[in-house]
């Protein structure tokens, strides 16, 4: 097998469905062998009969994988076992891909040089982001699992997203996996497992590549463009990346294991949240202000872990 596509639900049986025809049309030469894993993790609504419907149809093309381990990372690591293919491609139970998404995401693979390829998640054709929205700064369409760094095809530096990357399969085996206390889970928009992994394949030495012609389409459901969801998005992306990456160097002075930076921060974007009139401006400065919130919790928590740790060895 030549390319495994993973894809891991949870509870979108209908978004899946339509995921799962796009991905069924995909148009690749017959001389690359490739499947679609799709890994159920425990939904409770109709995903087994969707996905079986797919096996049927297309049986050597699709297959089905029960993970009833609560947790993104822990449907992504099962699939990356149960997978037959040498290249691995992730795409996720809510967007659409191009006819072409699979071949071109997987073309720079002939090339040695490179271990690991990111494409491009575009908003769907109709998307007009919100008045209220800034639209200054590199990631500010995270929350909506957008990812666009432009045209031009060549050596990516940064992290791919999770629902438009693929590796090699030897990379997991040489890394390791996604870490389980990151990633998605019920109640909670953590997110990081996808950059804290392809971070870890870059410092290890392996190259990735962007490759632009390889899209998606994310769908954008109404809750989405809620101040509330980008407030809660931010937050707990904040503390995820908190635990992947660990504290800023530079940060010595501590306050109950929170950095003297975070309280400075809070207090820089709480005065320009509240003094500043544009609508786009001051809801900026109001996510920044849950981001620091979010980092604030996260160091406490990690302190308040590390200290009782302590208290029992000492013990």
């Amino acid at each position: 097998m030549d390319v495994t596509v993973i894809l891991c639900t949870y509870n979108r049986c209908q978004s899946l469905a339509t995921a799962l025809e796009s991905v069924a049309a995909s148009e690749l030469p017959e001389s690359i062998a490739w499947e679609v894993l799709v890994v159920d993790n425990n939904s409770k609504d109709n995903t087994r009969t969707v996905v079986e419907g797919f096996v049927r149809k297309y049986p050597a093309r699709f297959r089905y994988f029960f993970e009833p381990q609560q947790g993104k990372s822990h449907a992504l690591n099962s699939g990356i076992r149960e997978s037959n293919g040498r290249i691995l491609a992730f795409m996720d139970d809510d967007v659409v891909v191009d006819p072409k998404w699979l071949q071109n995401l997987a073309a720079c693979f002939r090339e040695t040089t490179w271990a690991g390829a990111g494409g491009r998640i575009l908003p769907e054709r109709a998307f007009t982001p919100p008045a209220w929205l800034s639209l200054d700064g590199k990631y500010a369409l995270a929350p909506l699992a957008l990812f666009d760094i432009g045209p031009e095809a060549g050596e990516l530096f940064e992290a791919p997203i999770g629902t438009n990357m693929a590796f090699r399969k030897e990379v997991f085996e040489k890394v390791g996996g996604f870490r389980t206390d990151l990633g998605p889970l019920p109640g909670t928009e953590a997110r990081s497992e996808d950059m804290e992994f392809g971070y870890r394949a870059l410092q290890a030495g392996f190259r990735l590549w962007y490759e632009p012609s390889a899209i998606v389409h994310q769908s954008l459901p109404v809750h989405r463009f809620k101040k509330e969801y980008f407030l809660a998005w931010w937050h707990d992306k904040a503390q995820a990346d908190l635990r992947a990456f660990g504290t800023p160097q530079g940060t010595n002075l501590q306050i109950g294991g929170v950095p003297l930076s975070a309280f400075r921060r809070l207090a820089r974007w709480t005065l320009q949240w509240i003094t500043s009139v544009a609508p786009a401006k001051r809801f900026s400065s109001k996510l920044k202000v849950w981001m620091v919130l979010g980092e604030i919790s996260e160091s406490h928590r990690i302190s308040t872990q590390a200290r009782r740790q302590s208290e029992i060895y000492d013990a």
